[in-house]
C-alpha cells in the first residue's frame, strides 16, 4: 500500500517542486530586470544632468563674451533656458528626494526662469543691463563649480562602479551618517550654492518667485472655537457638537484652523480657516460617489448656487474636469465683463445628487480683489486683426491672464475654431502680443456656455 501510495505521489511532488523552483528562478530574474532597468535609468539621467550643466556653463561663457548689444544674447538666453529646463528634469529623474539638494534646484529653477524672462523681451530696444549681466557672471561662476563637482562624482561613479540603487536604499533608511561617494558629492553641490548667498534677480523675478501673499488675508485673530462656529455656519449646523480642530503653522505668517466635523452617514467633513480674520481656504466631504445622474450643466448649476449662498459673487465657470463621479468645476471672478482669471475658486460636484462635496478657496483668497481694470491700448478691432485669416471666431471679450512670465496681464480673449479645434487665443490689449493660444475641451467649453 505505502509503495502503490509512493509511486503516486513522488512524481506529483516532483513536479510540484521544479515548477516552484521555475517560478522562484523566474521571479528572481523579473526582479533582477527591474533593477536593472531601474539602474539604467538614474545611470542616463545623472550623466545626461552632468553634459547639460558642461554646455550651461559653456553657454553662460560664450553669451557674456559678447557685448550688451549683440543680437547673440537672445539665442545664448534660449539655449540656458533649453538646457536649465533639461537639467532640472534629469534631477527629477533621480533619488534625490531625501537629499539635501534643495538649494541647487532652486537655483536651477531661477536660473529658467530669468533666462526666458529676459529672452522674451526685444533686446534690440532693451538690451541686457549691467546688473543682469552681473548675474550672468555669478551665474557662470557657480555654474562652473557645479560642473566640477559633477565632474568628480561622475568620475568616481565610473572608478568605482557605483550604483545609483545603493543611494536610493541608503537614504531610505534614514541613516544619518553615509559612506557613498554620491551622495557626499551632491551634498557638497548643494553646500557651495547655500554659501554663495542669494542672487539679487531684480523685482520681476522676485515677483515670479512669490507663490503666496497675505494681501487678501486681513482681520483680527480667531480661536478655535471661532473657527468651529464658522464651520457650523458654513454648513447649516446650529452647534459645534463633535468638532475637532487642530491649529496648523502656528506662530507663522499662515496660521490655520482645521476643522473636522462628523456626519450622520459616517462620512468626514473638514474646513480650513486662516487665523487672520477667519478666512476659508477650503470645504471638503468625503465620500464615495457610486453612481452618475447629473450631467455638466447640471454640475455647473449646482456649483453656481452653492458659491451665490456663500458669498462668492459674480463668478462664471471656465473648465470642468471628472473623476470617479465627482466633477470639478473652476469658475472665475467677472468684474464689468472682464474675466479675472487669476480669481479663481473650484467646487467639487457628486454627480449622483449633485451635493457640492468641496471647495478651494486659496488661489482667490490670496489674491487682492481686483476693483478696477485699466482701458486697453488697443481696441478690439484692433486686435481682431491679428488673427489667422482662418479662425473662425464666436466670441471675443477681455480677460486677465497669467502670462508664461507669471504676469498678470490685460488680453483680448478670441474664442473661436481653426483646423477642426476649437481654441482661446489671447493678445495682450496693450501691445498686441499673443501671450496664450489654448485648446478648448468640450467639457470646457459646454460647462462656460461657449
Amino acid at each position: 500500500m505505502y509503495q502503490r501510495l509512493s509511486a503516486v505521489l513522488f512524481p506529483i511532488v516532483t513536479i510540484l517542486l521544479v515548477g516552484a523552483g521555475l517560478w522562484g528562478y523566474q521571479e528572481h530574474q523579473e526582479k533582477n530586470q527591474i533593477l536593472v532597468k531601474a539602474e539604467n535609468q538614474y545611470q542616463r539621467a545623472f550623466h545626461d544632468l552632468s553634459y547639460h550643466m558642461d554646455q550651461l556653463h559653456e553657454e553662460l561663457g560664450n553669451t557674456l563674451a559678447v557685448s550688451s548689444a549683440s543680437n547673440f544674447h537672445r539665442k545664448g538666453l534660449i539655449n540656458m533656458w533649453r538646457l536649465t529646463s533639461q537639467a532640472q528634469s534629469e534631477v527629477n529623474q533621480l533619488p534625490l528626494t531625501l537629499m539635501p539638494f534643495h538649494e541647487t534646484e532652486e537655483l536651477l529653477a531661477n536660473i529658467s526662469k530669468f533666462s526666458y524672462k529676459t529672452a522674451m523681451r526685444d533686446l534690440q530696444k532693451q538690451p541686457l543691463t549691467p546688473a543682469e549681466m552681473k548675474i550672468l557672471t555669478t551665474l557662470y561662476e557657480q555654474s562652473k563649480e557645479i560642473k566640477t563637482d559633477l565632474r568628480k562624482v561622475q568620475e568616481s561613479v565610473i572608478n568605482n562602479r557605483l550604483q545609483w540603487m545603493d543611494v536610493e536604499v541608503l537614504l531610505a533608511s534614514g541613516e544619518e551618517n553615509y559612506d557613498n561617494d554620491i551622495i557626499d558629492g551632491f551634498k557638497l553641490m548643494n553646500k557651495r550654492v547655500t554659501e554663495n548667498g542669494d542672487i539679487d534677480w531684480g523685482p520681476t523675478m522676485t515677483a515670479m518667485n512669490r507663490r503666496m501673499s497675505m494681501q487678501g488675508v486681513e482681520g483680527a485673530p480667531i480661536t478655535a472655537e471661532d473657527a468651529e462656529r464658522k464651520a457650523a455656519d458654513f454648513l447649516g449646523l446650529k452647534d459645534t457638537s463633535g468638532m475637532k480642530t487642530v491649529e496648523n503653522g502656528a506662530d507663522t505668517e499662515f496660521t490655520t484652523y482645521t476643522v473636522s466635523v462628523p456626519a450622520k452617514d459616517q462620512s468626514t467633513r473638514q474646513l480650513e480657516f486662516t487665523k487672520a480674520g477667519g478666512k476659508l481656504v477650503y470645504f471638503l466631504t468625503e465620500r464615495a460617489v457610486e453612481n452618475k445622474i447629473v450631467d455638466i450643466r447640471g454640475a455647473v448649476e449646482a456649483g453656481t448656487d452653492f458659491l451665490q449662498e456663500h458669498g462668492y459673487e459674480g463668478m462664471r465657470a471656465v473648465s470642468y474636469d471628472e473623476y470617479n463621479n465627482v466633477a470639478s468645476v473652476m469658475f472665475a471672478r467677472v468684474v464689468n465683463g472682464v474675466t479675472i482669471y487669476p480669481e479663481k475658486v473650484t467646487v467639487k460636484v457628486a454627480l449622483d445628487d449633485a451635493e457640492v462635496t468641496g471647495l478651494s478657496a486659496g488661489e482667490l483668497l490670496f489674491h487682492p480683489s481686483t476693483e478696477k481694470i485699466d482701458e486697453p491700448a488697443m481696441t478690439e478691432a484692433e486686435a481682431r486683426k491679428l488673427l489667422n485669416p482662418n479662425f473662425k471666431l464666436r466670441d471675443a471679450s477681455l480677460a486677465v491672464i497669467r502670462n508664461d512670465l507669471d504676469e498678470e496681464v490685460l488680453c483680448y480673449e478670441f474664442l473661436g475654431s481653426i483646423n477642426g479645434g476649437d481654441y482661446r487665443i489671447y493678445f495682450n490689449a496693450d501691445n498686441g502680443f499673443e501671450e496664450k493660444i489654448e485648446r478648448i475641451r468640450d467639457s470646457d467649453a459646454e460647462a462656460s456656455g461657449t
